[in-house]
């Protein structure tokens, strides 16, 4: 609902009350207003955990971390202990095979296996396979996300095939309706964490230095 349209039912409402309530009610409006519009309550609403792992991660692999967040608020909500039913584990929910594939094409060491539950061991992996997937892509970041869930040569096919466009404008063109979610849902969350915690990227920069 737009402000004005707010605006509209609220102001009639406050002044048909007694002047000592109509005033309550405007201080209690002012009030939740100011807890809504500051970043503060965004943040609290948005957390950053794991900031420490995220940025030591995209320093490493050149993923965008904001990329990381988003997928991991998405899979997870930041919990480590998550399991899903065909096996995914973890903050970023990696699956054996993408294991299997980052110690191969990653030069990870095998002994990660027996600790992708840790989160650092998880979101360096994680972040090593979404950068992949994103240059595999040609950049292209909702094909990445898309590729993250469906697996990338679905997603190729869909491109190829002009199934899909690979933006987000047009993501109802996504035959999986669980990757269309998902897609919808982790850019979403890309944009609220870049507005939110617009240090980050010169956080990993600084890393780099």
């Amino acid at each position: 609902m737009e402000l004005s349209s707010i605006k509209k039912w609220i102001k009639p409402a406050i002044v048909a009350l007694p002047p000592k309530k109509a005033l309550v009610v405007a201080l209690l409006l002012v009030i939740i207003f100011i807890f809504v519009a500051t970043p503060w309550f965004n943040r609290l609403i948005y957390p950053l955990e794991y900031e420490e792992y995220i940025i030591d991660s995209a320093q490493v692999t050149g993923v965008d971390p904001y990329l990381v967040v988003a997928v991991i608020r998405t899979e997870t909500k930041f919990d480590p202990d998550k399991k899903s039913r065909v096996g995914a584990i973890g903050l970023m929910q990696l699956t054996p095979i993408t294991v299997d594939e980052a110690i191969k094409e990653g030069n990870f060491s095998p002994a990660s296996r027996d600790y992708i539950h840790d989160p650092a061991i998880n979101i360096r992996l994680g972040s090593w396979y979404l950068a992949r997937l994103t240059k595999r892509f040609k950049g292209n970041k909702v094909a990445a996300v898309a590729a993250y869930n469906a697996g990338p040569t679905i997603v190729q096919k869909w491109l190829e095939k002009k199934v899909w466009d690979g933006t987000i404008e047009n993501a109802d063109q996504i035959p999986y309706g669980e990757t269309r979610h998902y897609v919808k849902r982790v850019t979403y969350l890309y944009e609220k964490y870049r507005a939110l915690y617009k240090d980050l990227d010169d956080k990993v920069k600084q890393n780099k230095s």
